[in-house]
């Protein structure tokens, strides 16, 4: 299978090399060209003042009618705190089958949760998480095989513990060659 090409969207601030590392690893997972687009948005309009966290539900739509094009699958990628009203956060989250998701890097960083910076760490952890997402868009659900990426994550240490890549499952779903 031929999958669609990748518009990864940048909103919030990241560092040039970070995005650059990100798109390279989630082009070669899913054997397809990523490009990279900064995007301008005003994101206190999803700011929940009650909850102090950005919703992601509405957010995700807002890429969806915006920045989503029948030719690509499209990650909008932020670093603000997320949350669905039936979760207390979320990393991302993305349309199955659909053309668009989101992934955030917020709640990535080490010291988030008072251990020192480690850029390798949290580039792995975004392009896990952006991997993930985009296995939603193209149809993906979560995975049970150990260390799949497409596995669930609720904390960031379920992150640490998968791979960066599908599964020999999810790769033959997806007609991915090994």
């Amino acid at each position: 299978m031929n999958l669609l090409q990748i518009t990864l969207v940048s909103m919030g601030y990241f560092e040039l090399n970070l995005l650059e590392s990100v798109a390279k690893s989630v082009g070669h997972e899913y054997q397809t060209m990523v490009n990279i687009r900064d995007a301008h948005v005003d994101l206190s309009t999803y700011f929940d003042p009650a909850r102090k966290q950005y919703n992601g539900n509405k957010l995700l739509k807002d890429i969806e009618l915006q920045y989503a094009h029948d030719d690509a699958k499209t990650i909008g990628l932020v670093s603000v705190d997320l949350f669905i009203p039936i979760l207390t956060y979320i990393f991302g989250q993305a349309f199955l089958n659909g053309r668009s998701g989101i992934a955030s890097s917020y709640r990535l960083s080490n010291e988030r949760y008072g251990l020192p910076h480690d850029n390798a760490l949290l580039t792995e952890r975004f392009t896990k998480e952006v991997i993930h997402e985009l296995g939603h868009a193209y149809g993906l659900i979560h995975c049970h095989t150990p260390r799949c990426v497409m596995q669930s994550s609720t904390y960031v240490e379920d992150i640490d513990q998968k791979k960066i890549s599908l599964c020999t499952n999810c790769r033959t779903i997806l007609n991915l060659t090994t």
